[in-house]
């Protein structure tokens, strides 16, 4: 039976869905792929998937608890080609996976500065819009992104925004500056920061005031000096799981994606999000084809099925992200729609900046992290 799902009913969060379905390596059968369910115009297809002519094989390297309930079975129901769904936990560890050679993976997700990243290294290669007329259901202003114009390399797959998830019961008062992340005792041994080191770096560089693509090797070192500080006060350095420590009460406050935090609100109502008032970094993840991809046209039709509109939906009403399929997002319940988490106020969001890659500057970054790790 079909029915609308509340943000209220979505009990099951991305990661026990991903394990449930066995997710090291998901055997499940996928195929080359037109639109398939029901479409924009409200037509339905016969559920089946074309045949790219290819080996009956595709393999998908994903972030962690990132995929809708369903989409997997319903996209081997459409087809006769089975996939291989392999995680990672941080762009640095997908971009080393793939910098000596892709061992195999026909879609990745990287992240709005790592598709740049990747790019720069030839490490991604030309989509064929062709093959993905599923783009018609993208809101327009996620095509012609300064990271990638007119969508050249990368498909939009969910855009984000980091910020403090937080237990209610456990601060003082709502925590809407990185202070108390980044230069504050007040929680000490309760606090989670993101282990990704560009992130990190850009969003203290946002809490003393300076753009995130506007930092120098001098603000690095500064930085540098303030995380080590810092460093006794906090917990953990996570990697893509702070929202499950908040949730077992291993830290109170953690540096987090809004759509990762909206999730645990579903499950404990004494979490909460904030954006800080001094601003923060948006993301995006996007859909590619690295160099060397085995079933370069069983990769193309993935892309375009889980762009699908119905497809979109079950993928949003799992993760709880927002969504760039607009078309998804119109069959979404206003719920979700008018979730101030998933959809930030506009006032909080234009304090807000995408990251770019930058080469002078990345490997200061990583560098500069490791001497805070070691310290």
């Amino acid at each position: 039976m079909d029915r609308r799902i509340t943000l209220g009913e979505l009990k099951a969060n991305r990661r026990s869905i991903l394990q449930g379905l066995g997710v090291a390596a998901v055997g499940l059968s996928f195929g080359g792929l037109a639109a398939c369910g029901k479409s924009d115009s409200g037509a339905k297809s016969d559920g089946k998937i074309a045949a790219t002519g290819e080996e009956k094989k595709l393999n998908f390297y994903n972030w962690d608890t990132y995929i809708g309930e369903t989409t997997l079975a319903d996209f081997k129901a459409a087809s006769d080609v089975p996939v291989n769904m392999s995680l990672f936990a941080t762009n640095d560890e997908l971009f080393a996976k793939l910098r000596a050679g892709n061992p195999g993976f026909d879609v990745i997700v990287p992240s709005n500065d790592f598709v740049e990243r990747m790019v720069a290294s030839k490490m991604i290669v030309p989509l064929d819009h062709s093959l993905i007329p599923n783009m018609k259901n993208i809101d327009p202003s996620f095509i012609d992104v300064p990271y990638d114009p007119g969508r050249k390399y990368s498909m939009p797959y969910t855009w984000l925004v980091l910020g403090i998830g937080y237990r209610k019961s456990k601060v003082k008062a709502v925590p809407d500056s990185w202070k108390v992340l980044f230069d504050s005792n007040e929680y000490a041994g309760k606090i989670g920061l993101l282990s990704e080191a560009g992130d990190l770096f850009r969003l203290y560089g946002k809490y003393l005031g300076k753009s995130v693509n506007e930092l120098t090797p001098a603000d690095i070192a500064t930085i540098e000096k303030m995380m080590i500080k810092q460093k006794p006060f906090v917990k953990v350095f996570h990697e893509d799981n702070g929202q499950d420590l908040l949730v077992k009460g291993e830290i109170d406050l953690v540096l987090e994606y809004n759509g990762d935090i909206a999730q645990k609100m579903v499950e404990d109502d004494d979490i909460d999000f904030v954006l800080p008032k001094e601003g923060s970094q948006l993301n995006s993840d996007t859909l590619c084809i690295p160099v060397g991809a085995p079933h370069p046209k069983n990769a193309h039709a993935f892309i375009n099925y889980l762009l699908d509109a119905e497809v979109g939906k079950g993928i949003t009403s799992t993760i709880l992200y927002p969504t760039p399929n607009a078309a998804a997002k119109a069959l979404m319940p206003d719920s979700y729609k008018n979730n101030p988490v998933v959809f930030p106020p506009a006032a909080g969001l234009a304090k807000c900046e995408y990251a770019k890659f930058r080469p002078d500057i990345q490997p200061l970054y990583e560098e500069a992290f490791t001497r805070v790790r070691a310290s």
